[in-house]
């Protein structure tokens, strides 16, 4: 086994143990192919495996491997996931479809960084270089569970409004019908699996539309707006 391929795995399975990870013991075994599968929980006979990236061999582990780049940022991310109570796996999502971990990513419309932070984000949050990966970070997953708290951990319209703003989730009262809202939210759930189950509250609200009044019905908690979002990049 090469050296790289063996940091690749040892962090792969390292980082995604309990507290004690100095201390786990990583199993081993040969699926019905013959491909050797690296876990650091006992085999239990339903492990979802995946290939390890780099591997020119038929290797795979039962938790997916953290490309190079990623795995560059990973303190930083389950720092800041832990300190606002957001899962790591859906940080990771975001920084994937946002930037694929480059730190210096400029998009055409100015949303910069690991977290595509616009302008007016990274100042609301103090940021004062957001291509410093550590302020970068901390100001997209504090906005990111600004925008969970809203919609009462609703991971969907939370990315939602990451992604095309909140005004427009308000505006059509659930994800907006934008193949690139929907397509965003589908690529990071693909990568950050299973989601926590979603209230099936629904809110009445009453505006005035031309001195009528009109009921609206929703899934999405009536709020105070947050501050501006990081916007469609």
């Amino acid at each position: 086994m090469s050296s790289r391929l063996f940091r690749i795995l040892f962090f792969a399975v390292v980082c995604s143990a309990a507290p004690q990870a100095a201390h786990a013991q990583i199993y081993s075994w040969r699926d019905s192919s013959g491909t050797l599968v690296l876990s650091n929980t006992p085999r239990d006979g339903a492990a979802v495996t995946f290939a390890v990236a780099g591997s020119r061999s038929d290797i795979r582990t039962t938790r997916k491997a953290l490309s190079e780049r990623a795995a560059e940022y990973e303190p930083l991310v389950v720092a800041h996931a832990a300190a606002h109570g957001v899962r790591p796996e859906l940080v990771r999502g975001v920084i994937q479809a946002e930037s694929a971990f480059n730190p210096l990513a400029l998009s055409n419309k100015g949303a910069m960084g690991l977290m595509q932070l616009m302008p007016a984000t990274a100042s609301d949050y103090n940021v004062h270089n957001p291509f410093d990966a550590a302020q970068n970070i901390r100001a997209g997953v504090a906005y990111l569970k600004a925008l969970l708290t809203r919609y009462r951990n609703n991971e969907e319209l939370a990315l939602a409004a990451y992604n095309a703003g909140p005004g427009a989730v308000k505006k059509y009262g659930a994800v907006p019908p934008y193949r690139e809202t929907r397509n965003y939210i589908a690529r990071i759930q693909g990568h950050a699996g299973a989601k926590p189950p979603v209230s099936t509250a629904v809110y009445r609200r009453v505006e005035l539309v031309n001195g009528r009044e009109v009921i609206r019905l929703s899934n999405v908690l009536p709020v105070k707006p947050v501050s501006r979002h990081a916007g469609i990049n």
